[in-house]
């Protein structure tokens, strides 16, 4: 009898437990058009739900429906999204080059990210983050000076990772540069997939901000993203990069007039334009900083724009095919 009884109680524990994990999945519908988040939790599982959205766009006046979902399964964290925002796009003065299209991916992140020994840098191989908007964050750009068929100084493709020793690789966020992005910092890719470059222009507050950024993304590592503003003392201000154009002219690398270099001073087209410079800024070197006793990335005005390496170890979900 005994034996029965506990068989019982093991039974019945494992259903209640059960109907927790379905209770957490219970996905509800809400629609995100146009809104500006206000969560500042850093834990994936306090955004379960099914999101929905409508979006223009604007240059070819067709409508779409953003579909995008948070789920839990095995310690993770599992987004779906058909990339399309909840915002209008495609508003620049060139359209894109490529047609939105809806393109359904499938994005996983622990549950519990934990500050990794050494950093994992970015690459084209990997997309960098997801937004809580079903969009994602792919910062790099597949363009380098004097690599491709295109014209020196136009080359907008053909730089993969094979060229990762090639100093003078374009930044989408430099306005010297043209990637054809709209007013959120976003274009497409080959395949439609509407994606950004840096700061959304959507999903938090930019123009009176009362209070500090929400979460508006998870970077490939599990740890959040947030917008730009922290309370400083009781003042609301922007996070500052602790990265600097370095001075002077560019270092010549081989023939100028062979495409080795681009020459000129650093102004900021190219993201090895840049450095690094410790506690220059509120930043660390990833873009990241603990803030309120919590690990997390910042958008910011200025280079790297959101994050510039991982602090943690990427999900392989996130690796490009």
């Amino acid at each position: 009898m005994k034996q029965i009884l506990r068989f019982l109680c093991l039974v019945i524990t494992i259903i209640f437990a059960s109907c927790g994990e379905l209770d957490k999945n219970n996905l509800t519908e809400i629609d995100i058009t146009g809104k500006e988040l206000t969560n500042r939790s850093e834990k994936c599982t306090d955004y379960i739900n099914t999101y929905t959205s409508t979006a223009k766009d604007i240059n070819r006046n067709k409508d779409f429906y953003g579909e995008f979902s948070i789920s839990a399964s095995n310690g993770k964290c599992v987004f779906t999204s058909n990339s399309i925002p909840n915002h209008n796009f495609n508003d620049g003065e060139n359209k894109f080059a490529n047609k939105t299209k809806k393109v359904t991916e499938t994005f996983e992140i622990t549950k519990t990210p934990v500050l990794a020994n050494i950093t994992t840098s970015l690459s084209l191989k990997r997309d960098n983050a997801i937004m809580l908007n079903g969009v994602k964050l792919d910062l790099l750009a597949a363009a380098c000076y004097g690599v491709g068929n295109e014209p020196l100084g136009s080359e907008k493709i053909g730089c993969n990772d094979n060229w990762n020793d090639k100093a003078w690789r374009y930044d989408p966020m430099s306005p010297t540069n043209n990637f054809g992005t709209d007013t959120h910092n976003a274009h497409t890719q080959p395949d439609g997939a509407y994606h950004y470059h840096g700061n959304p222009n959507a999903l938090f507050d930019q123009t009176n901000p009362t209070a500090e950024s929400p979460v508006i993304g998870f970077a490939a590592d599990g740890f959040p993203i947030y917008g730009s503003y922290i309370s400083d003392n009781g003042t609301i201000r922007k996070v500052i990069s602790s990265y600097r154009l370095k001075s002077e002219n560019r270092n010549a690398l081989g023939s100028e007039e062979a495409g080795d270099f681009p020459g000129g001073s650093y102004d900021g087209q190219f993201r090895n334009d840049y450095e690094y410079v410790e506690a220059s800024g509120d930043l660390d070197e990833c873009n990241g900083m603990t803030h309120n006793g919590t690990y997390g990335y910042y958008v910011t005005d200025s280079f790297p724009w959101v994050l510039n390496c991982f602090k943690g170890t990427p999900d392989t979900s996130f690796d490009k095919h």
